[in-house]
This record gives C-alpha cells, sequence and structure tokens, in this order.
C-alpha cells in the first residue's frame, strides 16, 4: 500500500470516527432520557449546559440559554398533553432573559405538574424557569442563583445605585442612559418574578421574594443553596432519582487534557441490612 493511500484511510478514520462517537453518544443520551420518563412517569425535558467540543479539531464551545432551546422546550411542552406531568432536568449558568422567560412561563401554563430537576445548579435564567415550577428537586448539594439582570457585564442594580453616589453633571450621557435602562430591566424582572410566584406565595410574600431575587442585593453568582430557598418559600425538596444523574454523566464537560478530579468508584452496595457482615 503506497503512502497515498495510507494516508487518505488516515484522513478517512479522522473525519469518520468522529461522526460515529457522536451518534453512539446521542444513542445513550435518548436510551438514558427513556429510563428517566419511565422512572417518574413524565415527560421529561433536558436542557444542559456544558463546554462541548465540536468538527474534528475538538473546538470548544460555551452554551447558555438562548432562543433555540426555548423554541425547542416550547415545541416539547406543546406537544405534552395537558394532563401530563412534564420534568425539566436543568443544568445552566443562566442566559439570555428572553428565553428564560418565554420557557418559564410555557411551563406555568401547563395543566399537568411541572417539577425542575436541579442535579447541580441552575443559575440566573435558570433559576427563573425553576420558579415556574409546582416543585423544584434538587440534589442536597445543588444550587440556584439570584435573577438580577444584567446589562453586558454590569449588574443592572450597580448602574442605578451609582448614578445616586454622584453629582449628575459628574456622570458621562451614556452612564445616565444605562443606568435608566437598568432602572427598566429591574422593574420587568421583579414583576416576572412576582407574576412566577404570587399564586402559590401570595402577593405580598411574592414581592419580598422578588426584590430579594432580583434587586442586585447579591452578586450575579451568589449560591441559593436548597435551605435558602426554602427559607424564600420556593416549593424545593432534595432527592433525585438515580436515572437523572446517569443521564448527566453522558454530558461530559469537555475540551480538558485530563481529570481534575480522580476517584475510584465504590461498588454497589448489597442488598439487604447494610450492617449485616458476611458470616452474621
Amino acid at each position: 500500500m503506497d503512502l497515498g493511500a495510507v494516508l487518505a484511510i488516515g484522513i478517512l478514520v479522522l473525519l469518520t470516527v468522529p461522526v460515529l462517537s457522536q451518534r453512539a453518544l446521542q444513542a445513550r443520551r435518548s436510551r438514558a432520557l427513556r429510563a428517566l420518563e419511565r422512572a417518574r412517569g413524565s415527560r421529561v425535558i433536558a436542557m444542559i449546559h456544558r463546554q462541548e467540543t465540536v468538527g474534528v479539531l475538538g473546538v470548544p464551545f460555551f452554551r447558555f440559554i438562548d432562543i433555540d432551546d426555548s423554541e425547542a422546550v416550547l415545541r416539547a411542552i406543546r406537544e405534552t398533553p395537558d394532563e401530563n406531568p412534564v420534568d425539566l432536568l436543568l443544568h445552566t449558568p443562566g442566559g439570555l432573559v428572553l428565553a428564560s422567560e418565554q420557557i418559564a412561563y410555557a411551563l406555568r401554563a401547563h395543566a399537568g405538574k411541572v417539577t425542575v430537576l436541579v442535579p447541580h445548579y441552575a443559575m440566573s435564567g435558570g433559576t427563573l424557569i425553576a420558579l415556574a415550577a409546582d416543585e423544584i428537586l434538587m440534589d442536597a448539594a445543588a444550587v440556584l442563583g439570584p435573577v438580577d439582570p444584567q446589562l453586558g457585564d454590569m449588574p443592572a442594580a450597580s448602574l442605578v445605585r451609582v448614578t445616586t453616589k454622584k453629582p449628575v453633571e459628574r456622570l458621562e450621557d451614556r452612564t445616565l442612559v444605562l443606568a435608566d435602562v437598568a432602572e427598566k430591566a429591574l422593574r420587568h424582572m421583579k414583576q416576572v418574578v412576582r407574576d412566577l410566584l404570587a399564586e402559590r406565595l401570595g402577593q405580598e410574600k411574592a414581592e419580598s421574594v422578588a426584590e430579594e431575587l432580583a434587586g442586585g442585593h447579591y452578586t450575579h453568582d451568589d449560591p441559593i443553596t436548597v435551605s435558602e430557598a426554602l427559607r424564600l418559600g420556593l416549593p424545593v425538596a432534595t432527592g433525585l432519582p438515580p436515572e437523572a444523574y446517569a443521564l448527566m454523566a453522558l454530558f461530559p464537560q469537555e475540551g480538558r487534557r485530563r481529570p481534575s478530579v480522580q476517584y475510584i468508584p465504590l461498588p454497589q452496595p448489597p442488598t439487604g441490612d447494610p450492617r449485616r457482615r458476611p458470616g452474621t
């Protein structure tokens, strides 16, 4: 076999192996999704945002909630019979406000029970979506986050506050315009949170939670733990089915040369009394 044929075969393998591997992974994800649906007796929608690799060269890209996500989730909800419960498995750093709102309102409008499953974290727009659920089922160590709007890389609440700490004549026109937009964004986000929570918590409590989550009282990445979410009055419970973790395991973080965490998985515990020793 000449060198040209060897190179041609090598290029063919290089092009086909990633495609076949991706198709095999998609098939495994579909089976895991069906297993979770059987375990929960619901329609399961998974929105999992990871850094993934694409193409032959393995170029990484980052995912967040966008319009494509909202279109897909809304389509899945429309195709689900009204009486069927819906589970949304959510793992996301957040994303576009418009897309997050569309998903949240679509979930709230669904007649069947809606549960959001959070294995690790659902920050920002992910938390806004979770507020629409009848139940938020979280891992004991999972977290939510504030939903205060951001204008680019600047918190809207901070832009509003800076105008109260300096004389107007010392502020640039651009800063004043941004502060005006930020004030509108804050008012809108608080209204959305109130709309999502008022029926469950009552108007007064919903107003309080809206101010705490959307008022810019914390940094945008401040974690809201299970206990803090319960204190706020959110419908949070702990304990995810093992099928949810199995599905998450099929979405590994890509783009790393080696794993930064390593451990030897423990064997499955024996059936029966875990305290019983062999021979006793």
